[in-house]
């Protein structure tokens, strides 16, 4: 049975082209709650909250006010193998923030989805480092398309790798500093607190729960932020990193306040926050090149790419050992994706041209 309620606020939006929308015209969801017997779907169509419930059937489609999604089964498993290797292509791109037309377009012109938005990429791996949520106004729009476009790749061969950025593990922990206004009054029209909408029994928040950090594919190490070259003199290994830093993801869920390495790892130094690669304002490098050399070593890899620290273009750092991804996708204007295949990088360009990487 669907049920709607007329919501009276008095606050306007911004559209993605910068027009005033009201309410009227305010779209967003859905947001689903796993129940015991059934599924509860919630959406926003033309600023009316509507619910349905739905059946258990994996898998399932539904469509609400233009969004198409297809829920799978519930509680999805905790993303355990964190290392790959064969003989497939690569791709992979950062911080999309919202800005889902713009990330559409990227992956149809450089070949990772089709004309119909499915998955073409082969057995090709797609690894996206963190940073989906915030900022942009089309998130839920993004969550759904790589949530199906995972299984999509799967029965083609093929894998999406979703990391965690820090804006997930933010919003997840509530902390909504960045989120766009238009995610404050979709909580408002559901009498929700935001991250309460990704919460442990929903489809998006359980999915989200169980992305790992960081990934190891035919021996380049992706993570969000990076690895301080504290990680490699303690010795941790991948799986050690992973496995605490999720151990102590939710901070409101443990029982007790996160402690050494599980608050290191969560902290400025941390795999979704350290920006060491980078000079601050101080023109300071907090890694050394010895120190890379270390990092590649200890965790026997070629090259560290991350996201995270906001450059005009794909580049390198480090005679090429580092590659940063994040191609400013998140101001809605333009976006890279990095391209590997045979030990070749390339940088795929919005239009779909391809460039060396330097």
């Amino acid at each position: 049975m669907i049920t709607a309620s007329k919501v009276l606020l008095l606050a306007t939006l911004f559209s993605l082209s910068g027009t005033v929308l009201s309410f009227e015209q305010y779209n967003d969801g859905p947001y689903v709650f796993e129940k015991k017997n059934h599924r509860e779907v919630i959406w926003i169509c033309d600023g009316i909250k509507s619910t349905e419930t739905v059946s258990l059937k994996s898998p399932l489609k539904i469509d609400h006010c233009g969004q198409h999604s297809t829920l799978w089964q519930a509680s999805p498993k905790e993303v355990t193998q964190l290392e790959y290797k064969g003989d497939f292509k690569i791709a992979a791109t950062s911080d999309i923030h919202g800005q889902f037309k713009l990330f559409i377009k990227l992956l149809k012109n450089n070949g990772i989805i089709d004309k119909d938005n499915r998955w073409s990429f082969s057995n090709g791996h797609f690894v996206i480092t963190g940073d989906i949520l915030d900022r942009g106004p089309q998130m839920t729009e993004a969550l759904w398309f790589l949530y199906d476009l995972e299984k999509q790749a799967e029965q083609a061969g093929g894998k999406v790798h979703l990391l965690l950025g820090n804006h997930e593990v933010m919003v997840l922990n509530g902390d909504l500093r960045y989120l766009h206004e238009k995610y404050n009054e979709t909580a408002k029209l559901l009498d929700l607190s935001f991250e309460n909408l990704f919460a442990a029994n929903s489809v998006l928040g359980d999915w989200l729960r169980s992305r790992p950090v960081l990934v190891k594919v035919n021996d380049m190490l992706f993570a969000h932020g990076g690895f301080h070259p504290k990680l490699a003199k303690k010795g941790l290994s991948i799986d050690k990193i992973n496995q605490v830093f999720k151990t102590n993801l939710i901070e409101s869920e443990l029982e007790k306040p996160r402690k050494k390495l599980g608050k290191y790892l969560h902290k400025k130094n941390g795999p979704i926050w350290y920006r060491g690669y980078f000079k601050n304002k101080e023109g300071i490098q907090d890694s050394s090149p010895l120190e890379i050399e270390m990092l590649l070593k200890h965790f026997d890899i070629t090259n560290i790419i991350v996201g995270h620290t906001t450059q005009d273009e794909i580049e390198t750092r480090y005679n090429g050992k580092v590659i940063v991804i994040d191609a400013r996708m998140k101001a809605g204007e333009n976006g890279e994706i990095l391209l590997w295949e045979k030990g070749k990088f390339e940088r795929g360009l919005l239009s779909g041209e391809k460039e060396a990487l330097n």
